[in-house]
C-alpha cells in the first residue's frame, strides 16, 4: 500500500509541479536541434525524483510533508527515520533539484519564457518550503541528529563534508 500512496503523492504533487504546469504553460511543441537536450534534463530530474522516492519507500515513508497527514491515507506520510543515503548523501533535498532540472529541461525544450519564469518562482518557493517549514520540522523532530546532518550535508548540491570537516567547520 505504501508503493501506492507514494505513485499517488507522485502524480499530484511533483507530476502536476514539474510535468502538467510546465506542459501547459508552454505551446506543447518541442522544438528540434540542440532545443532537444532540455529533454536530457527531463529525463535526469525523473531519475533524480524516482531515486529519492525509492529511498523513503524504503525508510518506510512517502515524500508526503508532514502537514498533510490528515489526508496520509491517500498520500502516505514522512518515514519515521530521516533519510541520509543514497543522493541525499550529496544535497539534503536531491527531490526539488530533480523537479527543477526537470521544469529547466522543459523550458529549454519548448523553447519557452514562461516555463523558464515558473522555474525560477519555484527556486523561489522551494527555498522558502525548504527554510521556514521543513528544515524547522525536521530539527523539532529529529534533534541533533538533524543539526549534524545539515552541518556535513549542503542545502541543494555538492559535496558532502566527511565528520571530521564538519566538527572543523563548527
Amino acid at each position: 500500500m505504501l508503493w501506492v500512496r507514494g505513485l499517488i503523492f507522485t502524480v499530484l504533487v511533483p507530476g502536476i509541479v514539474g510535468g502538467w504546469l510546465p506542459y501547459s504553460m508552454s505551446d506543447r511543441r518541442p522544438r528540434g536541434g540542440l532545443w532537444m537536450l532540455g529533454w536530457v534534463l527531463v529525463a535526469i530530474g525523473a531519475a533524480i525524483y524516482f531515486m529519492c522516492l525509492l529511498r523513503f519507500l524504503a525508510s518506510g515513508g512517502t515524500p508526503s510533508i508532514w502537514f498533510l497527514k490528515p489526508i496520509r491515507m491517500l498520500l502516505g506520510e514522512e518515514p519515521p527515520k530521516l533519510v541520509n543515503s543514497g543522493l541525499y548523501k550529496r544535497s539534503r533535498n536531491p527531490m526539488y533539484v530533480g523537479v527543477l532540472t526537470a521544469i529547466f529541461g522543459q523550458a529549454i525544450a519548448f523553447a519557452s519564457w514562461p516555463v523558464a519564469e515558473y522555474g525560477l518562482l519555484m527556486v523561489v518557493v522551494f527555498n522558502l518550503v525548504v527554510h521556514f517549514i521543513e528544515e524547522p520540522h525536521l530539527r523539532a523532530k529529529q534533534g541533533a541528529g538533524y543539526d549534524e546532518y545539515c552541518r556535513r550535508v549542503p542545502r541543494w548540491f555538492g559535496r558532502a563534508m566527511s565528520p571530521a570537516k564538519s566538527d572543523a567547520a563548527r
